[in-house]
């Protein structure tokens, strides 16, 4: 057994114990805009999470169309009361795969029947609104999942990609605990108003994509390519000019990791996301060579003087910046 790092924990209110601050993703593992599902490398990975000590793992029943839960259920059998799970509802598919926002009572109804089953569990321990949906009444929505709750079917609340506005009108009809925004290095728009109200009403935030899709590992060139089922063949960071732009600015951040702090541009990528408030890193990984860092991004960190100088090594080298908007789903 690999031998688990110093450990930084979490509380999300409802759940039954703290988490770790480093959480495990698993959009890749689900195949789905990622080149194809690797099962073996896939369980291979959770187990070897585990063993790091991660005791967080977050999924959805649209990484894979529901293969991603059903390999983190296969996975987790044995160990199930030693992780949380967090998985999300309120996407729909129809036969073509092309996702779309739905997150009515009915649908919300069958979503948590097919996790539950697909994970091999009777709870989930952290229910997201994957995007909020503007065709539903938030009511109908936060009243559906309040039930869920009452129900023992869930443990605690969330949503994922929703504005303030949408926090306050979900939060008039049923508890929030956490909420899951894109956030590192490159993308960083949630600190102007997600991240004041998180700490304003205790809202744990699971950052997605503190890698930026593989960006800030530090492993793509210029001559990196992408297929067509790839997700990032469709982020505008990926194309010229920006690839270039931002390949620069992993080039001096890398530098400044390894002369300041002896560490590599991951641990710095992700070391950086839990310095910057209530924050869990969703860690994604498709084989346990992607994981087996986990121990460089703990127990310490950056100072004032430090962030400046990256925030100035970002500022030089990406004259123009760009989210993570591309990726989100049509309404219904």
């Amino acid at each position: 057994m690999t031998q688990a790092p110093v450990k930084e924990t979490i509380e999300i209110r409802g759940l039954r114990h703290p988490v770790s601050r480093i959480a495990l993703g698993t959009w890749a593992i689900g195949g789905w805009m990622w080149g194809g599902p690797d099962d073996r490398n896939a369980i291979a990975t959770i187990h070897e999470a585990l063993d790091l000590g991660i005791t967080l793992v977050d999924t959805a029943p649209v990484y894979g169309f529901g293969h991603s839960e059903e390999i983190v259920g296969q996975a987790l059998a044995g160990r199930r009361e030693k992780v949380a799970i967090a998985t999300k509802v309120g996407l729909d598919w129809k036969d073509d795969h092309k996702p779309f926002r739905n997150s009515s009572p009915a649908r919300i109804r069958k979503e948590i029947e097919d996790s539950l089953r697909r994970l091999r569990t009777d709870y989930i321990d952290l229910y997201q609104v994957h995007w909020p949906d503007s065709a539903v009444p938030m009511e109908e929505t936060a009243r559906t999942l309040e039930a869920l709750v009452r129900e023992g079917k869930v443990l605690a609340l969330g949503v994922s990609n929703f504005s303030i506005a949408q926090m306050d009108a979900f939060r008039e009809f049923a508890p929030l605990c956490a909420v899951q925004p894109p956030y590192n290095l490159f993308e960083r728009a949630m600190e102007h108003d997600i991240l004041p109200y998180a700490r304003q009403h205790d809202l744990a935030i699971l950052a997605y994509g503190p890698l930026c899709r593989g960006l800030l590992s530090g492993k793509m060139t210029a001559e990196t390519k992408f297929g067509p089922d790839d997700l990032r063949s469709a982020d505008p960071k990926f194309q010229p000019p920006r690839f270039a732009h931002y390949l620069q600015a992993v080039r001096e951040l890398q530098d400044f990791a390894r002369e300041k702090h002896g560490k590599s541009l991951l641990a710095l990528a992700i070391r950086w996301v839990l310095d910057q408030g209530p924050t869990i890193a969703l860690w994604g990984a498709r084989r346990p060579d992607q994981i087996a860092a986990v121990a460089d991004a703990m127990g310490w960190h950056l100072s004032a003087d430090d962030r400046r100088e990256i925030d100035a090594i970002l500022t030089r080298c990406i004259p123009d910046p760009v989210g993570p908007g591309f990726m989100a789903p049509p309404g219904a």
